[in-house]
């Protein structure tokens, strides 16, 4: 079977109802993203911080995979295929994906504020108090801005073994993880889905400049059509 990457960001989620600072000015759910994406909002006001992330959870477990997430699900009847996400929500898993790797955190679990390799499943609000077996205050197990992304190098080992790449929903201006688009052998096939594309001039693009949803589908069809 071919490969086939997929680099899936917020505009897929998107599409679900799930919202994200991308679309609104740096803006997340009505806050800075500075006051509840970052170690230092974490110290400054742990409480907040702990309150943002409860309700997104809670939001996200209200919400379900769109058509982007199923069409995904459709590829592994002929491909190998591995997500490579930048959502922290679990929809492609929902969806029915096999393999995907969440390289910002995964809202569904909790870690460690010392130590973010002691992480656990977490279906319910985290308090402030609230103490991991190792002492240590609970946090939300997500890559905040500010924070070395771990599974970065399994991401780029991921993208070197590529047939095909699809990037969706992402504006490719968020680093490290807009570099993975670099990472893919020369003249690998690139599909780039997204209503409102970043500017990248790349040999083997084919854009596709509409949402997630109806983008995904083509690129879909056309790749079990060939």
């Amino acid at each position: 079977m071919l490969r086939v990457i997929v680099l899936s960001g917020a505009g897929v989620s998107a599409e679900s109802g799930i919202k994200t600072f991308r679309d609104s000015d740096g803006l997340w759910e009505n806050h800075n993203v500075q006051d509840v994406a970052t170690p230092e909002a974490f110290e400054r006001n742990p409480e907040l911080v702990l309150r943002f992330y409860n309700e997104r959870r809670k939001n996200i477990a209200q919400v379900k995979p769109n058509e982007a997430h199923e069409e995904l699900v459709r590829l592994e009847s002929k491909f190998d295929v591995d997500i490579i996400t930048q959502n922290i929500d679990d929809l492609h898993e929902r969806a029915g994906s096999t393999r995907v790797m969440h390289l910002h955190g995964e809202i569904f679990k909790m870690c460690s504020s010392a130590d973010k390799s002691l992480s656990y499943p977490c279906h319910k609000n985290i308090s402030f108090g609230d103490i991991a077996p190792d002492g240590h205050q609970l946090r939300p197990y997500i890559v905040w801005f500010g924070e070395a992304v771990p599974m970065m190098d399994m991401a780029e080992q991921l993208c070197k073994m590529a047939d095909i790449l699809i990037v969706v929903g992402t504006s490719l201006q968020v680093y490290p993880a807009a570099g993975l688009i670099h990472s893919v052998p020369k003249g690998t096939p690139i599909y780039l889905v997204d209503k409102n594309p970043p500017s990248v001039s790349l040999p083997n693009l084919k854009l596709y400049n509409e949402n997630a949803s109806s983008g995904i589908k083509k690129v879909v069809d056309s790749l079990l059509s060939a």
